[in-house]
C-alpha cells in the first residue's frame, strides 16, 4: 500500500521530522521560508497530500481550502491558538483542524513570569547600561524598580496557561485576580479572585497578565479606556496574542507613566512590530518565544503527528477543532 503524503509548510525539530519521514512522504520545506497561497496549493497538488502541518505563519482561509487537492482529510496546526485557520471552512469540507493544547502551558507560563519579572525590576534598562559601558557604579536610586510581593496580579484568561501563571505568582506572594468566561471551580481557583467583568479585573490589576485567546470578543481588548481604568504605574505583560493590544494607546501610556512598563511576547502584525515600541525603554520585548524550549517544541510536533495520524487512519482526532 502506498504511503500517504503530508506537508511540511515550516522547518520543524528533528526529531519531529524524523517521525514524520518515517511514517509518510513528506514535502517539505528545507529554506523554512514562508510560503505564499499559490506555492502551498502547488505543492499539495502535486503531492496529492492527506494532511497539511502548518504554523501560525500560514493562513488557511476559505479561499485556499477551495484549491486545495480531495486527497487532503487534515489540517494540523503546530501551535495551541488557531486563529490562522477557517475552522468553519474546514468542517464544511470534512477536513479535520486540529491543535496542540497542554504541551506548551508551562513553558509559556515561564515566559511570562520571566516578561513580569523583568518589566517590573528594569531589566532590559539594566542589560543595556551595562552592555553599553554606561554603568559608572552602585548608588542608592539606581533602576529602582518594583517588588512583585504583595502586588495583585490581573490574569485575563484563566485557562491552562493563565493557571499556571498563577501558581508561579503566588510563589512571589502575588495576590491573584481574574477574569474568566466562567468561573472556575474552587479547586482550580485555589484562592485566587474572581472577576464577573474585565473592568472590574482591571481596577485591582497593579500587574496584567494576557493569557485569553485571539477572538472577536477580546481583539483591542486593552484600549485607552480599558488602560484608564489601571492603577496609576501598573505594568503590562502579554504571552497570548499581539492584536489583544490596540498598540497606539498601550505605546501612549507607556510613554507618559501610565503603565509604567511591559513586557511583550506577542505582537499584531509580527514580526513587524509597532515601531513605537523600539524606543521605549520601560519595554521588554521577546520574539514570540513562549513555546521556544526543546522539551515544548518536540511535544507540539509530537502532538501535530498524533493528530495526523489519528485522522489519516480513521480514528478520532485527539484534539479536534470542530
Amino acid at each position: 500500500m502506498a504511503r500517504q503524503s503530508i506537508l511540511l509548510t515550516r522547518r520543524l525539530p528533528p526529531q519531529v521530522e524524523a517521525r514524520a519521514r518515517a511514517s509518510y512522504d513528506v514535502i517539505d520545506n528545507p529554506d523554512d521560508r514562508i510560503l505564499t497561497p499559490q506555492e502551498l496549493r502547488e505543492r499539495a497538488h502535486n503531492g496529492k497530500v492527506a494532511a497539511l502541518l502548518v504554523c501560525t505563519s500560514e493562513k488557511v482561509d476559505e479561499a485556499l481550502l477551495a484549491q486545495l487537492p480531495d486527497s487532503l482529510k487534515a489540517v494540523a496546526t503546530f501551535s495551541v491558538g488557531y486563529d490562522h485557520i477557517d475552522v468553519a471552512a474546514c468542517k464544511a469540507r470534512g477536513i479535520m483542524a486540529t491543535n496542540t493544547p497542554d504541551v506548551l502551558t508551562d513553558s509559556t507560563a515561564d515566559i511570562a513570569m520571566l516578561l513580569l519579572l523583568g518589566a517590573a525590576r528594569r531589566a532590559y534598562e539594566g542589560d543595556r547600561l551595562v552592555r553599553a559601558g554606561e554603568w559608572k557604579g552602585w548608588h542608592t536610586m539606581m533602576l529602582l524598580g518594583v517588588q512583585p510581593g504583595g502586588k495583585r496580579l490581573g490574569i485575563f484568561g484563566m485557562g491552562r496557561i493563565g493557571q499556571a501563571v498563577a501558581q508561579r505568582a503566588r510563589a512571589f506572594g502575588m495576590r491573584i485576580h481574574y477574569h474568566n468566561r466562567s468561573r472556575l471551580a474552587p479547586e482550580l481557583e485555589a484562592g485566587a479572585e474572581y472577576h464577573a467583568s474585565p473592568e472590574s479585573l482591571l481596577r485591582v490589576s497593579d500587574f496584567l497578565c494576557l493569557n485569553a485567546p485571539s477572538s472577536p470578543a477580546t481583539r483591542g481588548f486593552l484600549n485607552s479606556e480599558r488602560i484608564a481604568l489601571l492603577p496609576e504605574g501598573a505594568i503590562v505583560v502579554n504571552t497570548a496574542r499581539g492584536d489583544l493590544v490596540v498598540d497606539d494607546d498601550l505605546i501612549a501610556a507607556l510613554q507618559s507613566g501610565r503603565v509604567r512598563a511591559a513586557g511583550l511576547d506577542v505582537f499584531a502584525n509580527e514580526p513587524a512590530l509597532h515601531p513605537g515600541y523600539a524606543g521605549l525603554p520601560n519595554t521588554l520585548l521577546l520574539p514570540h518565544l513562549g513555546s521556544a524550549t526543546i522539551e515544548t517544541r518536540d511535544a507540539m510536533g509530537f502532538t501535530a503527528l498524533d493528530n495526523i495520524d489519528a485522522v489519516l487512519a480513521g480514528r478520532a482526532a485527539p484534539n479536534p477543532l470542530w
